[in-house]
């Protein structure tokens, strides 16, 4: 298959048989598996020997290891890494540029000559071992992806590439619903940066927005005990001892088992048809907690709450970390979370105005505060059927926000960025090795330890104002919101640093230690005041390492499943330390809560540490694998991009 129209001599295909003799005895591969990876078509007068020996013997093949050959991604990554085309472009004289393997229009500088070369599609059968495909060229596959136009004209360059159903279409196309995507330049579909930017905005309004508002309303439902007990609910549902502690735990426990297999449904069904019926099912759970006569009743409907709630938050962050590059997510994360924080900062005082319906149809205040908030849930929940988007790779051709050719171009992106655009076919296999990773359960913990402080927070901040620092039930509901503001603030500047200076670590540290600030003056402070601004740094701390976690471990992995499985744990994790947060602050420790700001203590300490450990590794890993040592979150049988680097 040769390209139809170049701006270069027409190509001359050398004698395929004579290939050893271009491959001299010296070289440090064999012969046969070259043969088997592509298919050269040499154009004439172009640097045979030249290329040789500075693409192949010096650069790649001997410095690999035997143990890792069979990876295909090896291959790929000795023909196009980015020291194979740099060598290229400084070649004297008419330069060789290798096009092997699904990648295709990358043009050299006018005049060049090319030497294109075409790959059998070995994704449906991993190299396992280099003899497996031996003469595997002698066949012509039925389908391919045909170079059709290289037009070059000084820097302008545009390629026409038609992507025909491959051989390997049940390797996660046919989930998606679309082609293969070849790892094309983004820059190839000739959007101006303005175009660019107003896509990156549609997307930014009608996805982050639409899973903010509905990240509100999960939020604002999980963590409404804390204003409905000092409503009254203690006194009606006779919560004597530990009760209320139970009531707050109980939900966690559904919440933390139901969430690992919550994202392979999202994948599978799609997040838009996913999200918004566990949203309108939780909603009505909520109607049902307005009317429940005892304690026992109200444990149950916590029960159920954490069955449905379980699906919603990891699907909201395994979307958002497919719809935007590694140093994008970061501000829309902080986004994302800001809208819980706006929830966490108008539910006092929606709170304390529902409690003012005291009476109506004989209800008491704190009925009405689930009933009026799980009417606006089910509302929100309808309304998100139609708001909320699926992946960028799903079956619906075209969106009512963005076309196709917009879509197409927002793959490309994240195929560029990470190389994972792709899903693989779902196995349990595939789906649970990544939890061999130390790695996860390290982005796990660290998220752990964030949320033991942000739900101790939601849950015990009213009270703490009312029984620890003297404020009237009305002025504690009310002055749980402007510390809430202040940490929206932070969120969003920090989640901004991090994505312009391509952080994630230090902004980790920077909030954790603006807790272990404020912790000794909640704590110790005498003046009810300063302790309230201690409240404003640990609030700010807390929430803002949220996002800034999520970001964190969301640029450290690829693979769709591995970013499945890992957003599951990291999210019941943080329902663990929902767990935690529901324990800390103990009634029968009030009113100083001591045991409570040790615990916050301990687990911001370690979150320090952990992340430290975390940024020396990556360190050490992007300096191995700039140095060709090895390919960074590629197991044997993946297909991945190389070029991926730790961010720390």
């Amino acid at each position: 298959m040769t390209p139809s129209s170049l701006d270069t001599p027409e190509p001359v295909p050398p004698d395929l048989s004579g290939w050893p003799g271009w491959s001299r005895g010296d070289d440090k591969f064999d012969d046969g598996l070259v043969l088997e990876l592509c298919r050269l078509w040499v154009f004439k007068g172009a640097v045979e020997e030249e290329a040789r020996v500075q693409h192949l013997d010096s650069w790649t093949w001997g410095k690999w290891s035997q143990k890792h050959v069979k990876r295909r991604m090896r291959y790929q990554n000795a023909w196009i890494g980015q020291k194979l085309e740099s060598t290229g472009l400084e070649l004297p004289g008419p330069v060789v540029r290798l096009c092997l393997a699904h990648i295709w229009g990358r043009p050299g500088e006018e005049g060049n000559k090319e030497l294109w070369g075409r790959s059998r599609n070995l994704d449906s059968s991993p190299l396992d071992h280099p003899k497996r495909h031996k003469n595997s060229f002698d066949q012509t596959p039925d389908n391919s992806t045909q170079l059709h136009e290289t037009n070059m004209s000084g820097s302008q360059e545009k390629v026409a590439v038609e992507t025909v159903e491959a051989a390997d279409s049940d390797r996660g196309t046919k989930e998606s619903g679309i082609a293969s995507p070849a790892p094309i330049n983004p820059d190839d579909f000739g959007f101006t940066p303005q175009e660019q930017k107003k896509i990156i905005r549609q997307i930014d309004r009608r996805l982050v927005l639409t899973v903010g508002a509905l990240y509100c309303i999960s939020l604002m439902d999980r963590t409404n005990l804390g204003a409905a007990m000092i409503a009254g609910m203690g006194t009606d549902l006779k919560l004597i001892g530990n009760r209320y502690s139970v009531i707050t735990l109980v939900f966690f426990v559904t919440y933390v088992i139901f969430q690992p297999p919550s994202t392979v449904i999202c994948r599978k069904i799609g997040p838009r048809l996913h999200m918004s019926v566990i949203t309108v099912l939780w909603g009505g759970v909520m109607i049902g907690m307005g009317f429940i006569p005892t304690w026992g009743g109200m444990t149950a409907m916590r029960l159920i709450l954490g069955v449905l709630e379980a699906g919603f938050f990891p699907s909201c962050v395994y979307l958002l970390s497919t719809w935007y590059t590694r140093y994008e997510v970061g501000v829309r994360n902080s986004i994302f979370y800001l809208c819980g924080s706006a929830a966490s900062a108008c539910a006092g005082i929606l709170a304390y105005g529902l409690m003012q319906m005291a009476g109506l149809a004989n209800l008491n205040g704190w009925r009405w505060i689930f009933i009026i908030e799980g009417i606006l849930t089910v509302l929100l929940g309808t309304a998100g059927y139609w708001l909320l988007v699926d992946f960028p790779d799903s079956k619906r051709k075209t969106w009512a926000f963005l076309g196709e050719r917009e879509r197409a171009w927002i793959c490309a992106r994240v195929q560029q960025d990470r190389g994972d655009v792709k899903p693989q076919p779902f196995s349990i296999i595939k789906y649970l090795r990544p939890a061999l990773d130390i790695k996860i359960w390290a982005y796990a913990m660290i998220f752990f330890n964030t949320t033991t402080v942000t739900y101790a927070l939601a849950y015990f901040m009213p009270i703490i104002l009312q029984y620890n620092m003297g404020f009237s039930v009305g002025a504690a509901q009310c002055l749980v919101a402007p510390p809430y503001v202040f940490g929206g603030i932070v969120t969003y500047l920090t989640g901004l640093a991090g994505d312009k200076f391509r952080l994630r670590g230090p902004i980790i540290i920077f909030n954790c230690i603006l807790v272990l600030i404020g912790l000794p003056i909640v704590g110790w402070a005498t003046s009810p005041g300063v302790r309230y601004f201690g409240i404003f740094l640990m609030t700010a701390g807390g929430n803002a390492n949220v996002p800034a976690a999520m970001s964190y471990q969301a640029n450290n992995i690829r693979g769709q499943w591995k970013r499945a499985l890992c957003s599951a744990t990291f999210v019941s994790f943080g329902g663990i330390g929902g767990i935690a947060g529901s324990l800390v602050f103990r009634s029968q420790d009030s009113p100083h809560y001591r045991p409570g700001l040790y615990a916050c203590f301990a687990t911001t300490g370690l979150n320090i540490l952990l992340v430290c450990l975390l940024s020396l590794y990556f360190r050490h890993a992007n300096a191995k694998a700039d140095r060709g040592e090895v390919e960074l979150e590629c197991d044997g049988d993946d297909d991945y991009e190389p070029g991926f680097r730790y961010t720390y």
